[in-house]
């Protein structure tokens, strides 16, 4: 992670999750959410990421035309 920009990461960040450990940690959220199945919240709009449903389900749902 010595190239990850942790400051402009959390910034920019849209996650709601005030207590997330992985908050601006790029790398480490996409692994995590895509061990559990899950897509990370900032690809979702904004009033379903405060949903904290991260599912695939969901996504597909969001995007679909």
């Amino acid at each position: 992670m010595a190239d990850c920009n942790l400051k402009a990461n959390k910034d920019q960040c849209t996650c709601t999750y005030a207590i997330c450990s992985r908050k601006g940690k790029c790398c480490e959220c996409i692994a995590y959410h895509r061990k559990n199945g899950e897509v990370p919240g900032c690809l979702f709009p904004p009033d379903v990421e405060r949903t904290y449903d991260r599912s695939i389900e969901r996504f597909i749902a969001c995007y679909r035309t």
